[in-house]
Order: structure tokens, then C-alpha cells, then sequence
């Protein structure tokens, strides 16, 4: 596979991440934990079935069990904090705070060895964080405090998220079957934690279910495997320019929907972060020219 076909393939995974909050919004009230292991239930028979087709379960025996303790803790630590936020707080906002990751991705990866962290990176970085905060800035008092541990949460999640992606580029030799085993794992884990520590409480009616399964299908199911074919064989630095896009497209569909209104802060706070991601990636292009 070329090198910018694994990357297209990676970038179809931020366009089904753009429904994930809106998918989310949709199966509420199930409690975090428990549309986790829904979900993952879902995604994680996606891959078996794949790697059953693809030749067989062989391969994943050779995996080191470390590298699956990790991705599952990538998967579960992440859709826990995700799910979390936005049961409390406001969709839209804690949607595009979660969205810093392909800004921290690109940061980060400028601190890799061979990679240079340049003075657009700090811009870009200071441009999208002043787009967090005026999503903290633009709610009332009152709200803001009552949402201040859900934008907590999404800003651990944008944590998560760039950590496990840069982290997941130095496995490449790991064969991405083993995404499957994640699933399967953060499904069972997830479960047992709902079962100690949340009650019970399926989705409500025809959309409820509707949008906890299109959850396990796409944005946490198909998306985990074209992600990892991308971030392991295609461009990464290319994968957290193009997911700028993100938090924008993520916006809009929330909008589109109706849940949740275009305000002008919160459309300002998109562009900001957005922008953001776009100038580190810029940043990243002209070094690379500048130093093959």
C-alpha cells in the first residue's frame, strides 16, 4: 500500500470522527460506560469478521500482550472521557475542546527525534488554545461552572487521543487486526465497570438506537481500523493537518441537526481551533522543505 493511499484511508476516519458527537447527543441518556461497551461490541465484531476474512486470527497470536493492554487503554481511556464530557456539558462546546487533538498531534510530533518545534508551532497553538478558552469564556456563570468538569474532561480527551495516535505511529510493525482485539477488550472492560459503577438505561426509541448503532458502526467502529492503517503507513503529520477540519465539520452537523445553536462564539471558538491546527501544520510543511 503507498504511503498517500494509507493516508486518504486515515483521513476517512476524521470524517466519520465528525459524527461522533452528534451521534452521541442522539443515544443519550445511556450512562458513558455502558455505550462504551455497546459500541465497542459493535466495532469489535466489525474486525473479527475482517481479520476472519482477511487470513485468519494467526496473526494477532503474535502480538505482544503489552501492545494490546495499550490500545485498549487508548480506546477505553478515550471514548470514557469523550462520552463523559458530553453528558456534562454542552455538545458543541466540548465537542471542539476534544478537538485540539490534531493540534496536539502535530505539536507533539514537532518534539519527535529528527522533528523541530518552530515559532508557528507556539502561534498556532496559543491561536487554537485562545478558542478553547473562549468556549469557557462564552458561557454564563452559572453555566460555566456547572460545564467546567465536562470541558476538563474533553481537554484529557484531546490528551488521549494525540498520545495514542503518536504512540500507535511507533508500533507500525503491529498488523492493525490487532485494533480488533482493542474493541473486543475495551467492550468487556467497559461492561464490568458499568455494571459496578453505573445503573442501568437503554436508549430511548427508534433514534436512540439508531444512533448507538451508527456509533459502533462508524465513529467507533470502521474509523479505529482506516485510522490506524493511516497513522502506521500513511503521512501523520499530513493526517493532523487534514483533521483540522474536524472540529469545524463536527460543528456542523450538530448545527444542521439542531442540537445546538450557531452562536457567534461558538463559531468563532471553531475557526480559532481550526486555524490553529492549520497554521502547526503549515509550520511542519515549511521545516520539512527547509530541512529534508
Amino acid at each position: 500500500m503507498s504511503r498517500n493511499k494509507a493516508t486518504l484511508i486515515g483521513f476517512s476516519a476524521v470524517l466519520l470522527w465528525s459524527l461522533l458527537a452528534l451521534f452521541t447527543v442522539g443515544s443519550a441518556p445511556v450512562p458513558p460506560l455502558l455505550l462504551n461497551a455497546m459500541c465497542f461490541a459493535i466495532g469489535g465484531a466489525i474486525g473479527l469478521v475482517w481479520v476472519a476474512r482477511s487470513g485468519g486470527f494467526g496473526v494477532l497470536r503474535a502480538v505482544p500482550i503489552q501492545v494490546y493492554a495499550f490500545g485498549t487503554a487508548g480506546l477505553f481511556g478515550y471514548h470514557f472521557l469523550y462520552f463523559s464530557a458530553l453528558r456534562m456539558a454542552p455538545a458543541a462546546e466540548a465537542g471542539l475542546i476534544a478537538y485540539l487533538w490534531p493540534l496536539l498531534i502535530v505539536l507533539f510530533s514537532g518534539l519527535l527525534p529528527g522533528e523541530r518545534l518552530r515559532p508557528l508551532h507556539i502561534i498556532s497553538a496559543l491561536i487554537a488554545f485562545a478558542g478553547a478558552a473562549l468556549i469557557v469564556a462564552g458561557s454564563g456563570e452559572g453555566a460555566r461552572a456547572g460545564a467546567l468538569p465536562g470541558y476538563g474532561l474533553a481537554l484529557l480527551c484531546a490528551l488521549t487521543w494525540a498520545g495514542y495516535s503518536l504512540i500507535s505511529r511507533r508500533l507500525g510493525q503491529v498488523p492493525t487486526a490487532a485494533v480488533a482485539v482493542y474493541c473486543v477488550a475495551t467492550a468487556a472492560l467497559s461492561g464490568i465497570a458499568h455494571l459496578a459503577l453505573e445503573e442501568t438505561v437503554w436508549p430511548v426509541g427508534a433514534l436512540g438506537w439508531a444512533a448507538t448503532l451508527a456509533l459502533g458502526l462508524g465513529p467507533v467502529g470502521l474509523a479505529f481500523y482506516t485510522w490506524d492503517i493511516g497513522v502506521k503507513r500513511g503521512d501523520i503529520q499530513i493526517l493532523g493537518t487534514a483533521s483540522y477540519a474536524a472540529p469545524l465539520l463536527s460543528t456542523l452537523a450538530l448545527v444542521l441537526a439542531g442540537m445546538a445553536t450557531a452562536s457567534t462564539n461558538l463559531l468563532l471558538a471553531a475557526a480559532m481551533i481550526a486555524s490553529g491546527a492549520a497554521l502547526a501544520a503549515r509550520a511542519s510543511r515549511v521545516g520539512s522543505i527547509k530541512h529534508p
